[in-house]
């Protein structure tokens, strides 16, 4: 099934003597690099003309001209204008635009739902874990609105192989050096289909600077479940890279629409068939929370892909997928905690912390745990709670606990302390915690401590009944 993509992809680079990152010089150096991108993208085939003959036959060039100009919704001119030029030079996928709308000639998909993938080769640019994390969230984007699943392996063949490469790197399709094509994938199929090639040559990142990993690993990574190009400007399969927020990124509707045409959109929870049938684990009322805070006068409940939200005098939750409500979150939260005054919510994952402000995720984030000044050996935080009284916040990881100066973000000094001994009646292990009303609200298991923080007591102890994902 990959076949037809990949032909497309030789047939345009066999004959590419000339890279496509060319700055623009005379009109004869133009028209060469414009011939170029043509016949790489828009199957522009000169038929053994020569580019000094153009002039003999204008019509060659005019016709591709015109469907590159239409398809990347310039004003359609047939002339090689400067906003055309501009639109070549500017960083994009080496796939090539002439398929489908949305998705792949032929229509390639997998099989399958369940798929592989294994990151082979990284840059240098970044730390591995941030690769890893950059390519995990790109997959994630899919999976979301697909009933497709993904699974990294770290050995073998996988049905979808990453790596970073520069030049010829073995598919028969070289990389042009910085700008130009800065990356392309193969639509689904066995041996090479799937693959997804970064261009070593470009400065990779998790933020603005340079080029975003996440952002073209979502793009290059719907080619490799079947996706064309898009003409729609807000596609996130537009040919060319531009950089949005990773952190407020979604998929178009095109997008959604043309992933979904392919698989359709993700699966429903069944209920029980049966009314003995056993209920899922997030169903379970004993069931043991990852994570809980405030959200003004909400309290927010994480379990798995789950949170759920309700008033504090009030026993009704409502439940939700947080991809549904926060795209660039995380399933499985693992602590979580409020500055009500700064409008702030901070969310942890293994050592990882993201944060939302007035509902909306801040740029520059995910940054990692060290920057609050954990130690290395602190891998995730267990549950976290904000004093607002002392506007101070308290870590809690295994038997311990850190605590946090707000005002001066800084750790207080003499910790980690153990939990048991500061807060009397609870410990020595907890999963979640929130502050409401001069009291933290601690879970262990099933069991929900009620604790007064000024008197430094347990007030009362009660079995908690929130469900979540039923």
């Amino acid at each position: 099934m990959k076949f037809p993509l990949l032909m497309l992809v030789l047939q345009a680079t066999a004959s590419g003597a000339v890279p496509l990152t060319n700055s623009t010089g005379s009109e004869e150096n133009d028209v060469l690099f414009a011939e170029r991108y043509l016949e790489t993208f828009y199957g522009f085939v000169m038929d053994g003309v020569p580019v000094t003959k153009m002039k003999v036959s204008p019509n060659l060039m005019k016709n591709k001209l015109q469907e590159m100009q239409q398809f990347l919704g310039l004003k359609v001119t047939g002339r090689l204008d400067a906003s055309t030029l501009d639109m070549m030079h500017m960083p994009r996928c080496g796939v090539p635009d002439v398929h489908e709308f949305r998705t792949l000639a032929g229509r390639p998909v997998w099989r399958k739902r369940f798929l592989t993938y294994r990151i082979n080769s990284y840059t240098p640019d970044m730390k591995p874990a941030d690769v890893d994390y950059a390519i995990q969230k790109a997959f994630q984007v899919w999976s979301d609105v697909t009933p497709l699943k993904f699974r990294k392996i770290h050995s073998g063949e996988a049905d979808i192989m990453i790596g970073f490469a520069s030049g010829a790197h073995g598919d028969f399709n070289p990389f042009d050096g910085r700008g130009g094509i800065i990356a392309h994938a193969f639509g689904p199929g066995p041996g090479i289909g799937g693959d997804t090639h970064f261009d070593e040559a470009e400065t990779w990142t998790a933020n603005y600077r340079g080029t975003n990993l996440f952002l073209v690993a979502v793009h290059e990574l719907g080619h490799s479940l079947g996706l064309g190009h898009s003409s729609d400007p807000k596609a996130i399969m537009f040919p060319t890279y531009s950089y949005v927020d990773p952190n407020t990124f979604r998929l178009s509707s095109d997008d959604v629409r043309g992933i979904q045409s392919l698989y359709g959109g993700p699966e429903r929870r069944q209920p029980p068939s049966h009314p003995d049938s056993t209920e899922s684990a997030t169903c379970n009322p004993i069931l043991s929370l990852d994570a809980a805070t405030t959200v003004g006068n909400k309290i927010i409940f994480f379990k798995d892909r789950y949170f759920g939200w309700r008033n504090p005098e009030s026993p009704k939750s409502n439940i939700s997928l947080i991809s549904s409500f926060w795209p660039n979150l995380p399933s499985g939260i693992q602590a979580a905690y409020e500055i009500g005054d700064r409008n702030q919510v901070f969310f942890f994952k293994d050592d990882k912390y993201w944060v939302i402000s007035n509902l909306r995720p801040q740029r520059l984030y995910p940054k990692n745990v060290r920057s609050l000044g954990f130690p290395n050996f602190v891998e995730k935080i267990d549950a976290a709670v904000f004093n607002p009284l002392l506007y101070k916040t308290y870590f809690f990881v295994g038997s311990q606990y850190w605590r946090y100066d707000e005002r001066r973000q800084l750790m207080d000094p003499g910790y980690p302390k153990f939990i048991t001994k500061a807060f009397p009646g609870i410990g020595p292990k907890i999963d979640a915690v929130y502050y409401n009303n001069r009291h933290y609200y601690f879970f262990q298991g099933s069991v929900v401590s009620e604790y007064d923080v000024l008197s430094h007591r347990v007030t009362k102890r009660l079995k908690h009944d929130i469900k979540l994902g039923c």
